[in-house]
């Protein structure tokens, strides 16, 4: 009989796309002792519409010590400073939400509340001035961050990148397989459970072959084959908050200039992302079958197209919410099979990241530890609601009014989490994390609320400063900030000189 607290000797991981090759990446590269294996087959394609990430996928690629321009030049990738959000308060604005710093705080004042007072008395420029991912962003700019000069605005820019998510698969697959991992070709058509623990004992391929394991990671998409229909953990649906269900997804020829940034455009039923890399452009329209058509929806897409289309739209069909645990017995779902938030603000790929990150933390033994189980299900639970939360907000916080889909998100109860934040935001312009482990600081918070027109109110400390003295440092910020946003380069310039990517073989 094998000892509880003995080390585990072989992990199997179902399914491969982004959530499978970032697994099998990350594990064989720290892991040496264990027996990795991946199984995959070719018949069934993976969704890899997630080709934006957040600033914290460059911690899995320092971990990974994966090299920043090698990957960059295999998966066509280009650098994103922030998204650009277009028609989201009332149909005809615009607005920018940054990664980084926003100006600098004033003793414990941030930007944003002596903005709110310059705003007031009509003294205050668009708030996208006073912060450098904004305007490097919208001037098509991008340079390094650049930490010698900590009070430097270049000091606190961060970025993010955008990639083909296909090619990030094949280059982790070659990492992967380079590592020692073994790739097994072909379908599971059966999963069989120990009969004593219930635990997963091996799978069952087309052809007859079995593959066991000790721990079994299931990144098998939103079917959930091995935490879903094997070990049959439920999903919790919040499509009550967010009425998306559906996607098409399109590319078409790149076009200048080449943005630093995701833009996400809101249409009647639902919204548009514009992801731009060096090869092409990624298209999407995220969307409410319950409001419009797959037919209407593809119509939308193709006719908001800034180059030429390069292949049909392909559909995309998805159920948000999460499960309600995303370890049970000997089994951790990763990606999809966790659950799914729609990418409005690039957080599919870093969900992927923090259930690797969880495992890696809370690894098990021969034993699996219900408090280690526990623990990991408790953080997949914040997680998620967390970045839910964070999403609701734009469809909450809206001015639009113009179609059904738009009048129910503007008008629908939404989580007492966020109508706490809300309510404090209304309240002084205040942010507190509840947690360390919050994904959204206050500077995204403040970005997008203030984008898109909520109503919140002035800090009282902020209110007796002078008002000659909030304009002075307000001025002083825009003037820094433009000033170091004119002096980068140009964003395709940069890629061109320092990780040009070499053209995709036929």
């Amino acid at each position: 009989m094998t000892a509880p607290n003995a080390p585990l000797k072989t992990i199997t991981i179902v399914g491969g796309g982004t959530a499978g090759w970032m697994t099998a990446g990350l594990l064989s590269h720290l892991f040496k002792s264990y027996e990795i294996r991946l199984i995959e087959s070719e018949e069934i394609g993976t969704i890899g519409v997630g080709e934006a990430t957040i600033p914290a996928i460059r911690d899995y690629m320092t971990i990974a010590e994966i090299d920043q321009v090698e990957m960059i030049r295999a998966t066509q990738a280009t650098f994103k400073l922030g998204i650009d959000f277009v028609g989201w308060r009332n149909g005809d604005d615009r607005y920018f939400h940054g990664f980084g710093r926003i100006g600098q705080d004033f003793m414990w004042l941030h930007t944003h509340q002596l903005w709110l007072g310059e705003r007031a008395a009509g003294r205050a420029r668009h708030f996208d001035d006073y912060a450098l991912n904004c305007a490097a962003g919208m001037a098509n700019k991008f340079a390094f961050p650049d930490q010698r000069n900590p009070a430097s605005p270049m000091a606190g820019l961060d970025f993010a990148y955008q990639f083909d998510a296909s090619l990030l698969a094949r280059f982790l697959r070659a990492r992967s397989e380079a590592a020692g991992v073994e790739r097994i070709e072909g379908k599971i058509v059966d999963v069989k459970l120990d009969g004593e623990t219930g635990h997963v004992d091996h799978l069952v391929m087309e052809d007859g072959r079995t593959v066991g394991g000790d721990l079994f990671v299931d990144c098998s998409g939103m079917r959930g084959l091995l935490i879903g229909q094997a070990l049959g953990i439920g999903y919790e649906d919040w499509n009550h908050w967010l009425l998306n269900d559906r996607a098409l997804a399109v590319p078409c020829e790149r076009v200048e200039p080449l943005t630093p940034y995701t833009r996400v455009t809101a249409r009647r039923h639902g919204w548009q992302w514009r992801i731009p890399l060096q090869h092409r452009t990624g298209n999407g329209h995220v969307y409410s079958s319950d409001h419009i058509s797959d037919d209407e929806a593809a119509s939308v897409l193709l006719a908001n197209l800034d180059g030429k289309v390069l292949a049909d739209p392909r559909p995309v069909r998805f159920r948000p919410g999460k499960r309600h645990k995303a370890w049970d017995k000997n089994v951790v779902a990763i990606g999809l099979s966790a659950g799914f938030l729609e990418p409005l603000e690039s957080t599919s790929i870093h969900l992927i990241q923090t259930g690797i990150i969880k495992l890696l933390g809370l690894f098990p033994h021969q034993g699996f530890a219900a408090a280690d189980i526990a623990e990991y299900n408790r953080q997949h639970d914040f997680e998620f609601t967390d970045v839910r939360d964070f999403i609701v907000a734009h469809y909450k916080v809206t001015d639009r009014e113009d179609t059904p889909y738009w009048a129910y998100l503007k008008n629908m109860a939404v989580p007492d989490s966020l109508t706490e934040r809300l309510d404090l935001f209304a309240s002084s312009g205040r942010f507190y994390k509840r947690a360390a482990a919050e994904l959204f600081r206050v500077e995204s918070w403040v970005q997008v609320l203030l984008g898109q027109g909520f109503a919140m109110g002035q800090d009282p400390n902020a209110a007796i400063l002078p008002a000659e003295m909030r304009a002075s440092f307000l001025a002083d910020i825009e003037e820094v900030i433009a000033d170091a946003a004119g002096r980068m380069p140009d964003h395709a310039a940069f890629i061109d000189r320092y990780c040009k990517a070499p053209p995709l073989a036929a």
